[in-house]
């Protein structure tokens, strides 16, 4: 349901945004992470990462990295791999385990061939030019080389969606307000082989379904909230907007006893094209 306008597709990519607001510090990227405790079947998504580099040694680049959810599982899980996470954004970077530095995912500060494994877990559409920097990451991988790339599907959390829209048109006053921005929308998992392919062979695709339960109104109401930074592209008062969904999801709860979400993730693994 949720499909960008021309004008969220460039504030989804927008450097300054990105490291200045919506990732200044993990905050909102957190909140957006949590919601997933409540999913089932659970998905270890960094075991699962330690799983598909099982075959790799030496330099992996985390590009992108965030919060550092996956740097830390592999210094933990594999310390024979040396690895550097990069980011954006200096601030989210502060909690990290070292060695991390500020990269620009489309201009990365490496020669070509020096990594032997490469990941960018849900940021390829943060970036405005999708295929250079594929093209980007493909050149800094070895022959050979692995790419770990991961997204959601364009009919992730639907429910999400029809509550935000919902609940911005009762603020607006009209039968259904303004889609709220999405993030992955840019490089969904029905769009990554078609990005991927130029430069990959081998694309292998771990599909992640679930369905998010929630019997309280306060970590739904956190991932809306987590969006402020793209509050000026949602044509809607946001912080209304949030409160009014607070309170249709507390309707909800209390009527049915729960608040359901339908997920669909994905990994995507890819070898370099020799």
């Amino acid at each position: 349901m949720a499909r960008n306008t021309a004008q969220q597709d460039v504030a989804v990519a927008d450097q300054s945004i990105l490291a200045n607001s919506a990732y200044a510090d993990g905050r909102h990227l957190a909140a957006r992470q949590s919601i997933y405790r409540w999913q089932q079947p659970q998905y270890d998504l960094p075991g699962i990462v330690v799983e598909e580099l099982a075959g790799t040694s030496g330099i992996v680049f985390d590009v992108g990295c965030g919060n550092g959810k996956f740097v830390g599982r592999l210094r933990k899980d594999r310390p024979d791999l040396r690895l550097v996470g990069m980011d954006i954004s200096l601030g989210i970077l502060t909690d990290v385990e070292k060695p991390v530095l500020v990269a620009d995912a489309q201009a990365l500060p490496f020669v070509d061939d020096s990594a032997d494994a490469v990941l960018a877990l849900h940021m390829l559409y943060h970036v405005s030019d999708i295929e250079a920097t594929i093209n980007e990451l493909a050149r800094v991988l070895q022959p050979g080389g692995v790419l770990i790339a991961s997204t959601n599907s364009e009919t992730d959390k639907q429910e999400l969606d029809q509550l935000w829209a919902k609940a911005a048109g009762d603020v607006l006053g009209t039968p259904e307000g303004p889609a709220r921005v999405s993030l992955s929308s840019r490089f969904s998992l029905e769009k990554a082989r078609g990005y991927l392919r130029t430069a990959f062979k081998d694309i292998r695709i771990r599909e992640l379904p679930g369905t998010i339960e929630i019997t309280d109104p306060a970590p739904i109401v956190a991932h809306l909230a987590s969006y402020e930074a793209w509050a000026d592209q949602c044509g809607v008062p946001f912080h209304d907007t949030v409160s009014r969904a607070a309170e249709i999801v507390t309707a909800t709860i209390e009527a049915e006893g729960s608040f359901k979400i339908t997920g669909l993730g994905g990994i995507l693994i890819c070898r370099h094209l020799l």
